[in-house]
């Protein structure tokens, strides 16, 4: 097989909750661990780090990625879903997984596979975790693909739980509220493994409380006054941020969204508990603050470049500015909506699909009504019909005409701009893989 009949293979014969929502998600680890057995249980040859949340885990991933990286260790990273193409998920030191990888691993375990009738998903983690340990990396990052308690990623233990925040997302499968959906994500608590909470909440502390003390997990809240170590950050005009730190002098983020502030701040007690075990650096002192201060600068201004990273804020073009973010929830949006809200332009112009799987109406009850609208859909199952986009947004006070492709949307207010327009391809992952995909 090859490469494209391997992947073509694991798309169209697997089910896959990127393609078919609901249907496509398998609950439980009982697969996952014949899986993990046949394989000879690789999660156990690399120590890892577990990232869940309802936002901010693949910013978050990354830079806690490309932290271990420039500190000097081998690292693995897997993370969902992918844009351009399926090795992205599982990456070494920044690399992708080769393709010949891909095809040998399907190809060796495929008669394995098949009477499980496992996931995409199922696959695909064991194939990362396999990879890891014949890569022999030091540690990997493992981002959650949903919820967490019956994620298949969560056969592991970890050396460090992150959980980034709670919002209402995935709700048919995780629960209707915060506190349900919070029980669910909180399932990667391991007994004695320190947990990060990224953002405080009044309907989640309590439940991530009860969970840790259950487990005699060491729990910490990044947003808790003895643990805050980012005061502010401001956007740069040209891309990035400026952060003021408590324990460092200020320094550049590259990944621009407004919201990165807060994943910053996770990101910062992540790196105070890797501290406080060893891995990066013993503590903030006289006789290491500089190189601290070095190593932290060249990791956390260079996510993309040293992991890979795409889709958050990614500026594009210039004259006009065009950028894309893959934000497409409401939590999300919520931050995104501010940014756009605060851009300086003669004309805001938005491209803008979303599946059909999300919270539509409270989405775009955070749009801007300034922007000229370009509703279209990705090529994908779930995605939203453009022309029903259309008539949520007229609801919305929304002015904007429907295209049937991203491709076409994204020309469409190309061809309209002037050079200090400014716009937003977004609202989908998906809007924003084919958007990417049709500049390369």
């Amino acid at each position: 097989m090859t490469y494209k009949e391997v992947t073509e293979y694991l798309f169209s014969q697997t089910p896959s909750y990127e393609q078919m929502g609901a249907n496509g998600y398998k609950e439980g680890l009982d697969t996952t661990i014949k899986i993990d057995e046949h394989l000879g249980h690789p999660h156990k040859s690399f120590r890892s780090i577990h990232v869940a949340g309802t936002n901010g885990k693949g910013s978050v991933c990354h830079s806690i990625a490309a932290l271990l990286q420039t500190f000097g260790y081998r690292v693995g990273l897997y993370t969902s879903p992918h844009l351009l193409d399926f090795s992205e998920r599982i990456r070494v030191n920044g690399a992708p997984i080769t393709e010949d990888y891909v095809v040998e691993f399907v190809e060796k375990n495929k008669s394995f596979f098949e009477p499980l009738q496992p996931s995409f998903f199922e696959i695909t983690t064991a194939m990362a975790f396999n990879y890891f340990k014949d890569m022999d990396v030091d540690i990997a990052v493992i981002e959650v693909g949903l919820g967490g308690r019956l994620d298949c990623t969560n056969i592991i233990t970890p050396i460090l739980s992150v959980i980034t925040n709670i919002s209402l997302d995935h709700t048919q499968l995780l629960g209707a509220s915060l506190e349900q959906i919070a029980m669910e994500k909180g399932g990667i608590i391991k007994p004695g493994v320190p947990v990060v909470i990224g953002e405080n909440q009044p309907e989640t502390r309590p439940i991530f409380e009860a969970l840790a003390q259950e487990a005699n997990a060491p729990i910490y809240f990044a947003e808790d006054e003895n643990e805050r170590e980012i005061t502010s950050g401001e956007p740069l005009p040209d891309g990035g941020i400026l952060y003021h730190a408590v324990h460092l002098a200020d320094f550049k983020g590259e990944l621009s969204g407004i919201y990165q502030v807060k994943n910053m701040n996770t990101v910062m007690c992540v790196n105070h508990r890797l501290m406080d075990m060893g891995y990066l650096a013993t503590c903030y002192d006289s006789d290491n603050i500089q190189k601290i201060q070095s190593e932290m600068n060249l990791a956390l201004g260079n996510v993309s470049k040293i992991t890979g990273l795409r889709g958050r804020w990614q500026i594009v073009h210039r004259n006009p500015t065009v950028v894309c973010d893959t934000g497409h929830n409401p939590g999300g949006w919520k931050y995104l909506s501010e940014q756009l809200s605060n851009i300086k332009c003669k004309q805001l112009r938005i491209v803008f699909g979303v599946v059909e799987d999300k919270d539509v109406y409270g989405i775009m009850s955070l749009l801007p009504k300034d922007a000229v609208y370009y509703f279209t859909k990705a090529n994908n199952k779930r995605a939203m019909p453009e022309a029903s986009l259309k008539v949520f947004g007229d609801q919305f006070g929304l002015n904007g005409q429907a295209y049937p492709t991203v491709e076409e949307a994204a020309k469409a207010a190309l061809d309209s701009s002037m050079v200090d327009d400014f716009i937003f391809i977004g609202g989908s992952t998906y809007v924003v893989a084919e958007f990417l995909k049709s500049r390369n």
